[in-house]
């Protein structure tokens, strides 16, 4: 005797219910063990010329990576009529390293140097002027039609009293760039462009362009 439809149709309800929680258990197991969407990873680490991290707080030299067109970056006076503060300057010479310097990220706690990250760049010297070693971009200058940087900086305080203050390595084919592009604050404009070199008198001076500087980093 054939069992009634009500029996088979009760069963198959039970069936379903059954595939249907398992199912649903199946997709929550997948979704806590996949791995975090990539966007909520830390940017990639940057890289010195041995392969390891940069650290903050730690003294490195920027060097150039095509090679004959002067050497590391330094300090150096670009006014006929003042000493200071000083601006930041390519080495002439290819065989001189210029003068090491630490980064300090936006946030404090990181200890590890990383690309599309806003950080303070500060050359590790004593220099006659009472200004900072701290990078930071000087005003527009009329004369040239350039934005320069320069030293002066203030350390920390992310906001937008501090804008001019930070800079960005950025990966550039298999190499480094810098970058000005601060997003301490959220409501402020900003200018975006690369830190390339712009010769004037003989001085290879930092400043933003549109050919970027291609950089390495040297532990000192």
């Amino acid at each position: 005797m054939e069992p009634p439809l009500s029996f088979i149709h009760k069963i198959t309800k039970k069936v379903l219910i059954t595939m249907s929680l398992r199912l649903a258990l199946c997709f929550l197991l997948l979704a806590f063990s996949a791995k975090p969407w990539s966007a909520n990873a830390a940017p990639s680490p940057v890289l010195d010329i041995t392969g390891k991290k940069l650290r903050t707080g730690t003294d490195y030299y920027i060097l150039p990576v095509i090679r004959g067109r002067g050497g590391g970056l330094t300090l150096a006076s670009t006014s006929n009529t003042t000493s200071c503060p000083l601006d930041l300057v390519q080495e002439q010479h290819e065989v001189s390293n210029g003068l090491p310097l630490t980064f300090s990220p936006v946030n404090p706690k990181k200890g590890v140097v990383r690309v599309s990250t806003d950080h303070n760049i500060k050359f590790s010297a004593a220099t006659i002027c009472v200004q900072s070693t701290m990078w930071k971009l000087d005003k527009f200058d009329e004369q040239t039609g350039q934005w320069f940087v320069t030293s002066g900086g203030v350390e920390g305080n992310p906001g937008r009293q501090t804008t001019s203050n930070w800079f960005k390595i950025e990966k550039y084919d298999e190499d480094y760039k810098l970058v000005f592009c601060p997003t301490v604050c959220n409501f402020c404009k900003v200018i975006c462009r690369d830190v390339g070199i712009f010769i004037q008198d003989g001085k290879r001076r930092l400043a933003l362009t549109d050919v970027p500087f291609k950089v390495m980093f040297k532990k000192a």
